[in-house]
């Protein structure tokens, strides 16, 4: 991984908690935030772990709102 997707991702989990609910983040993210890698992101969104992405034509994104309810159930 390069330095440049590094930061990006680095500064894309800082903002983490200042996006609202409707907006969407890619998959490098989405294993930033449940601290494992790309592939994992993967199997775990097929086992129901991780809430199911949506696609805008060739890009696949996760809805901040149910990343926060996924990863914080108790506040739902």
């Amino acid at each position: 991984m390069s330095d440049l997707t590094k930061a990006l991702i680095s500064k894309a989990l800082a903002s983490f908690d200042y996006q609202p609910d409707s907006a969407h983040v890619d998959v490098r993210t989405v294993a930033g935030l449940y601290g494992c890698s790309v592939p994992t992101v993967w199997r775990r969104v097929a086992a129901g772990l991780i809430p199911a992405p949506k696609k805008f034509g060739h890009s696949t994104r996760w809805n901040v709102g149910q990343l926060r309810a996924n990863l914080m159930p108790e506040a739902a």
